[in-house]
């Protein structure tokens, strides 16, 4: 008996996607090409039921077990051995099969490996997958891209029975589009994922350090923060990691975790892209900087040693403090997932992509990490405004915004002045009055510019198309 699905890849996320499929009554070889011992592991039994699944030994034994087409999920590391498992297992394939990486790869490579696929008649997907260990066994958040008829026709009803499903019952799976769009997405959820876990840090560590709270009152108010505006996953393991005990030393486990930050790089894929694309993402790009200052612990170690910092001790209400900083939170928050969507609208015309982001807003509601309860209003502001420039000019934020500018301000005032890392929030208010602002400095670049290097400059009072050049050295000055 052919089994319907192959899996490629036995780590924790292949394991988990390999039972997610066979509870869903789907057959399923497996295959892992380092540790064969791992297919006869008892995942493949487990709580006294028996699944679907069977492991071979070699790749060509785990090929030819599949029914045709063939569909072969790959759940391994993104990179260079994506392009060596090509590079076996195409020969063993024939024209129409399918191949699905469900890893992380930077898209451009995805676009590459389609290409090549296509030549050979074999059709490759680049599928985004987010929800972690737990989230790929009971449900992730899934955004495939490759050929759109054939994804209808053989691989729909597959992702659609995996993924995630909202309390009314829809689906956290959505065709993105061609050539990369997929991992595309996945990239760019993973920025502003990026953004909000460090805006979520820095209030950690304000509370911390300028308002002296425990880490038990601070599980206390992510707690309440969650059962409001800021729902989220990410609020509520907060609260949650805030009073856990670490077994070794009785103290809270947070406070014997090394502060230095690991990246798997698609904060960093993000950040580049908007910079390819031109467009500003600084809460992003920010959140990633965060983490490689983090990672430079002995270097900080020493610089604390040198410098003292000359701060004023935080005096003030608690509530008033609390109550701004969850309006810095909120705020900081919408403008992470503006900029993640501005890029993604520059990338629909870049690329020909005709990205529905209402939709995509929609495919993160369950399953992902960063799923919460605003994107339901993500999804109105883009289906109320087809053209809507920004998530900043949509009248479903205007009014949060708004009302939270001046404890915002005040967040990020009480920071600086108490000496406190607050890099992301800090930028997001930056931005965010950079964007509002009616006339910004870049008058004085632009004549700057045309002085050392001719580069030309347009008038206020001139054409839409109009460029001037000034003879700088050569006026006179009054």
């Amino acid at each position: 008996m052919k089994s319907f699905v192959g899996l490629y890849g036995l780590g924790v996320m292949g394991q988990s996607l390999a039972l997610n499929m066979a509870s869903k009554s789907y057959s399923v070889s497996v295959f892992n090409k380092f540790d064969y011992e791992r297919l006869t592991v008892p995942f493949i039994e487990q709580k006294g039921k028996k699944f679907k699944i069977q492991g071979f030994p070699t790749l060509k034994e785990f090929v030819n077990s599949l029914e045709r087409p063939r569909k072969v999920i790959l759940m391994v590391t993104a990179g260079k051995a994506i392009d060596e498992i090509l590079e076996e297992m195409i020969p063993l394939l024939d024209k129409g099969d399918i191949v699905a990486d469900c890893g992380n790869s930077y898209f451009k490579d995805t676009m590459r490996r389609e290409a090549d696929c296509e030549k050979k008649g074999i059709y490759f997907f680049g599928v985004g997958v987010s929800g972690g260990e737990k989230g790929a066994l009971t449900g992730p958040s899934i955004m495939p891209g490759g050929n759109k008829s054939v994804y209808d026709k053989y691989l729909k009803d597959l992702f659609d029975a995996m993924a995630a499903h909202t309390t009314k019952g829809e689906v956290c799976c959505d065709y993105i589009g061609e050539n990369g769009s997929g991992h595309y997405v996945k990239m760019i959820h993973n920025g502003i994922e990026y953004g909000d876990i460090q805006i979520i840090c820095e209030a950690y560590y304000f509370m911390k350090e300028a308002l002296k709270l425990s880490n038990k009152e601070m599980a206390e108010v992510f707690r309440k923060w969650n059962q409001g505006r800021l729902n989220s996953y990410l609020i509520e393991i907060t609260s949650k990691i805030l009073l856990k005990k670490d077994e070794k030393t009785g103290k809270d486990l947070v406070d014997v975790i090394l502060d230095k930050a690991g990246q798997k790089g698609t904060g960093k894929w993000t950040s580049i892209e908007a910079l390819h694309l031109g467009v500003a993402a600084p809460t992003i790009a920010e959140s990633v900087f965060a983490r490689c200052l983090s990672a430079i612990k002995k270097e900080r170690m020493e610089a604390s040693l040198i410098y003292t910092k000359q701060v004023q001790q935080w005096q003030g209400s608690l509530k008033e403090a609390l109550e701004d900083l969850e309006n810095a939170v909120y705020a900081s928050k919408i403008l992470s997932y503006a900029q993640g969507f501005d890029i993604l609208r520059q990338a629909s015309r870049e690329y020909h992509w005709n990205l529905s982001l209402g939709d995509i807003a929609l495919l993160w509601r369950e399953g992902c990490i960063i799923r919460a309860k605003f994107l339901e209003r993500i999804k109105h502001a883009y289906s109320k405004n087809k053209s809507l420039k920004s998530l900043i000019l949509s009248d479903e934020f205007k009014e949060d915004l708004n009302t939270a500018q001046r404890g915002w301000r005040s967040t990020v005032s009480t920071a600086i002045q108490s000496g406190v890392y607050m890099s992301t929030i800090t930028n997001s208010l930056q931005y965010f009055d950079g964007y509002t602002s009616k006339r910004l400095m870049a008058n004085l670049l632009q004549a700057q510019r045309d002085w050392f290097g001719a580069h030309t400059y347009q008038r206020i009072d001139g054409s839409e198309n109009e460029i001037f050049h000034t003879d700088w050295e050569g006026m006179q000055e009054c």
